[in-house]
């Protein structure tokens, strides 16, 4: 199994073989047309070519299965807190309300299960480009690509060494909970939770704060380095856009695009399927 939460792995494939400027813009594009419109079957469309390009990219369950786990707990937290205080908004948006589920202040219609539908649709349409964007991306092609779209090389080149730095993180933390579990200390699933987050964060904490000692010293070393001195940089993993990475970004432009005429042609950011 992986030590690593997520991180760039190698692989063969378009996905791999496109610039980072390409599928960057394709990520922020595709993401701004789910979140503008609430149109279910363009929502829906969208959560399938997004796990269809996830499938593409051959990513394995064991590398993702944390981020996955923990992404879904917080979108299921997410969904019952909109329906704990809102129960009746879905009603107000569609302007009827047909209850399933008689139980007052707390009845549940079709129209809040729909609408609580499509928030959990927005999920399945960015978090696996999100994934796939980190996953198929070097960090340092990653740098090159922020450099690309305009964005300063200094922040570029602060995201690349973050990238780089969370998996030597996530490596060390899983050697010091492997040596502290052969000298006794249990924190496998046998143990309870409660003790397992206690002895997580007695790991956890101390490696934290070691961690911002290196990087006050990596910005010593850079700024002895006269970092940042100059407008400008090259990138050793800078690639230039080809014919494929052009089709990727007019495809996302297509999309964004489209997404702004379900808005024009729905009157409004809700598709409403009782209208």
């Amino acid at each position: 199994m992986s030590n690593r939460l997520i991180g760039y792995h190698e692989g063969d494939g378009l996905l791999y073989g496109l610039s980072g400027a390409s599928k960057l813009l394709f990520f922020i594009l595709v993401s701004i047309a789910c979140m503008m419109t609430y149109d279910t079957r363009f929502i829906l469309a969208m959560g399938v070519l997004s796990m269809y390009l996830f499938y593409q990219a051959k990513i394995g369950w064991k590398d993702i299965s944390f981020v996955v786990t923990v992404i879904a707990v917080v979108a299921a937290f997410n969904l019952l807190m909109v329906y704990l205080f809102s129960p009746h908004y879905g009603a107000e948006l569609y302007g009827r309300e047909d209850i399933l589920i008689s139980a007052g202040y707390f009845s549940v219609s079709s129209q809040e299960l729909f609408y609580l539908f499509n928030l959990l649709l927005k999920y399945f349409c960015t978090v696996p480009l999100a994934i796939l964007f980190l996953m198929t991306t070097h960090p340092s092609q990653f740098a090159a690509s922020l450099s690309q779209i305009g964005i300063s090389y200094r922040i570029a080149y602060s995201v690349s060494l973050t990238l780089r730095y969370i998996p030597d993180i996530q490596e060390e933390f899983y050697t010091i909970r492997t040596s502290q579990e052969a000298r006794g200390l249990e924190l496998s699933k046998k143990a309870g939770l409660i003790s397992r987050i206690k002895g997580n964060l007695q790991i956890a904490l101390p490696l934290i704060f070691s961690s911002l000692e290196r990087i006050e010293t990596v910005s010593t070393a850079m700024e002895l380095r006269r970092f940042g001195k100059n407008k400008k940089r090259t990138w050793y993993k800078y690639q230039v856009l080809r014919k494929e990475d052009w089709a990727t970004i007019i495809l996302a432009l297509l999309i964004l695009a489209l997404s702004f005429g379900l808005i024009w042609l729905n009157q409004g950011r809700f598709y409403n399927p009782w209208a």
